[in-house]
């Protein structure tokens, strides 16, 4: 296992602080020796802070160094002025010759160069007057800069120039003058301030505008400026001597490993220095610049900034939506987060923000990462700030910590005493208890296993391994579901075998939909791992249900491993299936939104359909009825093909169930289940038409989009995107119907309603719809059928709140 190393020197129960030291003792010219002060240490305990819920960082980053996703990084958390955790994981160089990772590891930080630097530094120039972030670029570079474009210094803090991301190295070889040049000839490929494209190049530019306008070098005006006043005497571009020595290596260039070198190579190329990567320093000296930044721009009596430039640096600012929008669930009371949001060089919420973890406030809280594997993120509202450092490229550019990153930010928000009334321990799932039981309840068990990639524990280890691998378990077959072992299909599934283990895999969606008694032999348990997502018309309870049927018929006990409903467990939403429509798309008589997890459902199929199968629930710990996935600290892994994030699985509810008709629900674009179409759709109207119905946490933007598969593949389609801004209050199915009602309204003849009954399964509705019967009085009438529901389902709760 890899090893933790901290302050030896310190008492026991604080073995995991150390107090942040400086090992430069020369003080820079007009340097107070305040402005050195480190951060204090302090036990979390003391600040309300939940130590054992941060200890689990050790395991999490453990199993990701096991997984070869990472060599060894660095862990420091900062709250309300204090070290909460610090911490040395893993090993420093694999290679080169191998050492361990210490705390005081300089790592080169790539990208959160452009904050903590260039962003910075730009902050200051626009203090002195120097700069407004309204200038246009033309301002102040002669000549037609990008061929004209009236690209602003906002467009290239907020990464909306249309500047693209990186141009090609070869602009680069010829010196940095002649970078430059080649630099500002270029031609965005968007219209300024219409697009959200991350780019190097456009904060090389704002390094040069920092040159031209400051009179010095970036290298040395941050220094100066920033890092020196600040006392981070470990923080800079080109570490020299024993910061050199120190530092973390990465890959090798030329014959020679990357260390105290520039791992980015247009940074390389132009000699080390460049305002979007060369800078280096440490957890330590991060931790003086957070706290600079949580403290309104002071740290120890010395101000680098003005309360106010910290607050228009680190305001949200909507930027156009990228690839993958993403709403997720706001924190606290108030408005919801609307749409993507950037601060002036820090994110805030784009599909680059994954390291703000799950609980972090998108919005009001931001931070940024780095190539090399770092990352930081400060939350105001807590003053807290986590920094993650690691050399994940080490040694072949192969390492990846996306997930992990926002795991350590998840444990540490949880840890909060802010966020512990929102967020308890992290959830346990099945195969987690069982693992911790050290399969226990099934020793001695030939398990066949219904499984598919979504089994799996907190760690990532799929289920399929831990079962293989447990002492005195054999497992002997893997069945799998609609969309195979892997989930990756969206058509029949044939048997084959796991190439892994040598298992047999056995399709549960191709000629058989339950196990059979020849695929059965051999078996006394089937164990069921499979994560749902809340929605009766999703296929995998009805392979639940099947599932036990068969058990029940072959005498085979069954297993459940239960797994969180990811959009919660409270609410309960629309029609109940008719009693004569049951198919594979719609197996028990639930609501569309039914509000149970699989180890419930279990309960509730085994007994109301009388299977009376020997079935047992390893129940989840930790997990509350009112959690979305969000709050589990579980890693959303996508169920199926089209099911992408947490918002679209929020969204099916209500909008599967147009997926029938002649309306794209997003099959074949970037954004399955979050926006919908046809070519005869206009969006703009449908979009009005649906403001009027007033739809708590929700709202519609018109957008035209090509789907390339699925529906009207190939063709222009108006539509709309569908945001939602309020998790706690969005209703999916009342959505749907509201949709559906509008879309009667305005398309009573495009709009073909002939197969809408498949996965509404509800005839009165279906009718309702036809006939342009208003959504709120259908809502009306089925009232009395959900209140039944909501009485017969508590029998079978497992979980409270």
């Amino acid at each position: 296992m890899p090893t933790v190393r901290s302050r030896s020197s310190l008492p026991t129960n604080l073995a995991h602080l150390a107090i942040v030291t400086v090992l430069c003792s020369t003080l820079p010219a007009g340097l107070s020796a305040a402005a050195e002060k480190p951060l204090p240490a302090a036990a979390p305990q003391s600040l309300g802070v939940s130590a054992e819920i941060l200890n689990q960082i050790d395991e999490t980053i453990h199993a990701a160094i096991k997984r070869g996703e990472l060599p060894g990084a660095v862990v420091l958390i900062v709250h309300r002025g204090k070290v909460i955790f610090r911490k040395a994981y893993g090993q420093r160089s694999l290679e080169q010759e191998k050492s361990a990772m210490l705390p005081e590891i300089v790592f080169d930080l790539a990208s959160l160069t452009k904050p903590i630097a260039t962003a910075t530094a730009i902050m200051m120039l626009i203090e002195q007057g120097k700069l407004r972030l309204a200038d246009l670029v033309s301002d102040h570079v002669r000549g037609m800069p990008f061929q004209g474009a009236k690209i602003t210094i906002e467009h290239l803090l907020t990464h909306t120039s249309g500047l693209i991301a990186d141009n090609a190295l070869k602009d680069y070889q010829d010196g940095r003058a002649k970078a430059l040049e080649r630099v500002y000839a270029l031609k965005p490929t968007a219209e300024p301030g219409t697009k959200f494209i991350y780019s190097d190049v456009g904060f090389i530019v704002l390094g040069d505008l920092v040159e031209r306008l400051s009179g010095e070098p970036l290298e040395k005006f941050t220094r100066k400026r920033i890092f020196e006043p600040l006392g981070m005497n470990e923080t800079g571009f080109k570490p020299q001597g024993k910061l050199k020595d120190r530092a973390a290596p990465t890959e090798i260039r030329d014959g020679q490993w990357m260390q105290g070198e520039v791992h980015d190579p247009r940074s390389h190329l132009m000699g080390g220095v460049a305002g979007h990567a060369g800078l280096f320093s440490t957890a330590d000296d991060l931790a003086v610049y957070a706290q600079m930044i949580l403290q309104g721009g002071d740290y120890n009596g010395r101000r680098l900034l003005k309360p106010e430039t910290v607050k228009l640096m680190t305001a949200p600012r909507p930027v156009p939506g990228g690839k993958t929008p993403v709403s997720p669930r706001p924190e606290g009371e108030g408005p919801g987060v609307r749409g993507w949001q950037r601060g002036l060089g820090w994110d805030m919420l784009t599909s680059y923000s994954a390291n703000r973890g799950t609980i972090f406030p998108p919005g009001k809280s931001f931070g940024h990462t780095g190539f090399t594997g770092t990352s930081i993120w400060l939350d105001p509202d807590t003053e807290t700030a986590v920094i993650f450092l690691s050399n994940r490229v080490h040694p072949n550019g192969k390492g990846n910590v996306t997930k992990l990153r926002g795991q350590v930010a998840t444990l540490a928000a949880s840890a909060l005493p802010a966020y512990q009334a929102r967020k308890t321990a992290p959830v346990l799932p099945g195969i987690d208890v069982l693992v911790k039981e050290k399969f226990e309840r099934l020793k001695g068990r030939r398990i066949g296993l219904v499984t598919n990639h979504t089994g799996r524990d907190r760690q990532g280890r799929a289920t399929i391994d831990l079962l293989h691998q447990a002492r005195g378990v054999t497992l002997v077959a893997l069945f799998s579901p609609e969309h195979g072992i892997r989930g990756i299909l969206d058509e029949k599934v044939g048997d084959t075998k796991d190439e892994k283990t040598g298992l047999p895999i056995y399709s549960l969606y191709g000629s058989r939909r339950r196990p059979t008694a020849d695929t059965l032999q051999g078996i006394d348990t089937l164990v069921y791992d499979i994560q749902d997502i809340g929605c009766r018309f999703y296929t995998y309870i009805t392979t639940l249900g099947y599932v036990l049927e068969s058990a029940a018929e072959h005498k085979i006990k069954v297993v459940v491993l239960d797994r969180p409903n990811p959009i919660g467990g409270v609410a309960i939403e629309g029609p109940i299936r008719d009693a004569d429509k049951e198919s594979f798309v719609a197996y028990h008589a639930l609501p569309i939104r039914h509000g149970l997890t699989v180890g419930e459902l279990a309960r509730l199929f085994n007994a109301e359909r009388k299977i009376d199968a020997d079935l047992e629930v390893v129940q989840m710990q930790g997990w509350k009825r009112s959690m979305l996935l969000d709050r589990t600290g579980l890693s959303w892994v996508n169920p199926s093909p089209n099911m992408r994030s947490l918002s679209a699985a929020l969204l099916y509810p209500g909008i599967g169930i147009l997926e029938t008709t002649n309306i794209s629900v997003g099959r074949g674009t970037e954004r399955p289940f979050e926006w919908i179409g046809a070519p005869w759709l206009d969006g703009v109207k449908l979009a009005a038409a649906l403001a009027e119905q007033k739809l708590s946490g929700v709202r519609f933007v018109p957008a035209q989009i090509t789907p390339k598969g699925s529906v009207h593949n190939g063709k222009l389609c108006g539509g709309v995107h569908i945001f939602v801004d309020d998790w706690a209050r969005f209703e999916p199915v009342r959505t749907g119907l509201a949709i559906a009602y509008a879309l009667r309204k305005l398309y009573p003849d495009d709009w073909k309603i002939d197969r809408l009954n498949v996965l509404l399964v509800h005839e009165e509705t279906w009718k309702g719809i036809d006939a342009g019967t208003d959504w709120r009085e259908l809502e009306g009438h089925r009232l009395p059928e959900l209140a039944r529901f909501a009485r017969l389902r508590k029998k079978y709760l497992i979980y409270g709140d």
